[in-house]
């Protein structure tokens, strides 16, 4: 008889394996493991700045200061600067050591995760026992809460990074417990689970737009589950799907009529729509202007207010009507290009979707570990139980509707855009499920049942041992990149991971040419403007004025202008104090009459030509 066949007897009781006893004796000892090498990332992960990053601060000195105006934000939401916020406040923070600060918040956001994992984990077996007691299954309850947490202190050494002042990591919290929620609820038909799964829906837009479309879907995977599967009655449904609903919109309201009345219409974000402009309408990204007909792509364009031009050769722009942000053109992406309209397009989609799809498989290649445990149980002997009929909860659909949610992110993101970051949580979501839905094997008649106990007995000690050793080996490999990381930081004489000497070498030299916190600057090239701002963030300076040179190095860029101090006199003219640029491995001769008067900032790769 097949082995995934519900409808026949379970297989003899199989003996428990000494190290599926071990198993929770274990998983404090790896909760505290885990969090331990983490708390190290904390302290040593080195310095990873970027415009990104200076912008969520911005939006949590907003927030320390109760300046609500400049939080309503369309591109950047609310939650992670507030996490931000607190942390500041919490430890005291300078500008010198506010990364510090920020550092533990990630770590603090890691904590969460942990409970977030344990907690999905805990529903997906709730399910699955609520679903069939007719199956002997592979991983236990505490076995699959140590693989869950494995694949996040993975996760924690790859893409989702302590060093990165960035919320993925808080998002991916929120939506596994908004589907722990779910589970729960799917399972005992609760109502303050779903009232439960709104709050973290709510919550989890409040970290990231893009989680408002993923509040429906888990709503319609409520409704479709109970109404398909279980058989309940439709009022029944009903009220938990309103629950549900109200508690998100009880949490994500407020922000998005905050929105809305900003934007004079419904608004709940405008990141999805921009990115999809850019990366599949092909819309240019940065300085779009009204009479740029060539870059609008597929998209229609009204901008209702772009950046200032105040000359076209070089392109000098303007960002002081913006009040807030140390870079005010990515402080909100969604003020300077408002009534960009992306039109969908099947042709533009194709190309994108299928680039899209080889970066999913580049992840999953960036994530072996686990795909080749999955892949080892079923070669010996696993097998999954994945069938099911409508109507018959003994039929172990539990793995369904976690599964269809993580596909679902994966193609929300592939329509657009697919950064290892961002589907970390798609992938935690299919895995776990397949996991959990793997069955012992059981005999075809009396005549195999001896040796098949033997053979069933061995596969679960190979699936704990196989589980363990992956922790450790998982927990081993942050400890080794933690002990190098602190080397690399006890031989350069730095005071943390956090530490950038190259912003504070800037930030000093700055000073030494007289400008002050509250003054006014110019930057031209991507690195000094878009790419790692923090200096601007570190001096106290706000970034007003851009000479936009979107390819070109910069001594190169400046070298080759006709027009040079002309485009020096405009930029001055705006009473900024100085002009700051990247050069790289370029030196600045005084010989060089295009770079004269350009004064070196502390030893670093950063000059600045003093204007006012």
């Amino acid at each position: 008889m097949p082995a995934d066949d519900p409808d026949q007897p379970a297989p003899a009781e199989v003996s428990e394996a000494p190290l599926a006893k071990l198993h929770p004796r274990f998983f404090p000892f790896y909760c505290a493991l885990a969090a331990l090498v983490t708390f190290g990332y904390a302290i040593y992960d080195g310095y990873q700045i970027d415009g990104d990053a200076v912008a969520y601060m911005d939006l949590g000195d907003l927030l320390r200061a109760h300046h609500w105006a400049g939080i309503v934000n369309g591109y950047w939401h609310p939650m992670y600067p507030a996490f931000l916020a607190l942390g500041h406040t919490l430890s005291r923070a300078t500008p010198a050591t506010e990364l510090r600060a920020y550092y533990f918040v990630n770590f603090g956001i890691f904590l969460l995760g942990m409970v977030a994992i344990v907690c999905f984990a805990d529903s997906i077996m709730r399910l699955r026992e609520s679903a069939s007691h007719q199956v002997s299954y592979l991983l236990d309850r505490t076995m699959l809460r140590t693989l869950g947490l494995t694949l996040l202190v993975i996760a924690s050494q790859r893409e989702l990074s302590l060093g990165k002042i960035r919320p993925d990591a808080l998002l991916q919290a929120f939506l596994l417990f908004a589907m722990a929620a779910l589970l729960a609820h799917l399972a005992t038909n609760r109502l303050r689970y779903a009232a439960l799964m709104g709050v973290a829906l709510g919550c989890a837009y409040l970290t990231k737009s893009f989680a408002f479309v993923f509040a429906f879907l888990c709503i319609i995977s409520l409704v479709v589950f109970r109404w398909i599967w279980l058989k309940h009655r439709p009022e029944r449904i009903l009220s938990a799907a309103l629950v549900a609903l109200l508690c998100f919109a009880v949490v994500a309201g407020p922000y998005v009529a905050a929105l809305s009345h900003q934007r004079h219409r419904f608004d709940f974000g405008d990141s999805g729509a921009l990115n999809y402009a850019w990366y599949v309408g092909g819309t240019e990204k940065m300085h779009l202007q009204p009479y740029q007909t060539a870059q609008f792509g597929s998209s229609e364009v009204h901008l209702k207010h772009p950046e200032k031009e105040l000359l076209h050769t070089p392109l000098i722009l303007s960002y002081a009507e913006m009040p807030y942000g140390t870079y005010p053109d990515w402080f909100d992406a969604t003020y300077w290009n408002e009534q960009i309209k992306p039109h969908f397009s099947l042709r533009q989609d194709l190309p994108r979707a299928v680039r899209n799809s080889v970066l999913v498989v580049r992840y999953l290649f960036n994530h072996p570990e686990a795909l080749l445990l999955l892949a080892l149980l079923l070669l010996m002997g696993a097998r999954p139980v994945l069938r099911w009929k409508p109507g018959r909860p003994a039929t172990n659909a539990f793995w369904l509707p976690p599964l269809l949610l993580g596909v679902a992110i994966w193609g929300i993101y592939a329509i657009v855009n697919t950064e290892e970051r961002y589907v970390t949580v798609a992938y935690l979501s299919i895995l776990l499920p397949l996991f959990a839905a793997l069955c012992l094997p059981w005999p075809r008649s009396e005549a195999e049942s001896q040796p098949a106990q033997s053979a069933t007995a061995r596969l679960r000690f190979t699936a704990s041992a196989l589980v363990l050793l992956l922790a450790l080996l998982a927990a081993g490999e942050s400890l080794r990149i933690v002990f190098e990381d602190r080397r690399q930081i006890v031989m350069r004489g730095y005071p943390g991971g956090w530490y950038s000497p190259t912003m504070i070498h800037i930030a000093d030299g700055l000073e030494s040419l007289g400008v002050h916190p509250g003054d006014s600057v110019a930057c031209v090239g991507s690195v000094a403007c878009l790419n790692d701002p923090y200096w601007a963030r570190l001096a106290g300076v706000r970034i007003l004025t851009e000479i936009y040179d979107p390819e070109t190095p910069v001594p190169q860029f400046l070298a080759s202008l006709p027009n040079r101090e002309q485009a020096i006199d405009v930029v001055r003219a705006q009473g900024v104090k100085v002009l700051v640029a990247d050069f790289g491995n370029f030196r600045v001769s005084d010989s060089d009459p295009a770079f004269r008067n350009w004064q070196q900032l502390g030893g670093t790769t950063f000059y600045a030509l003093p204007l006012n």
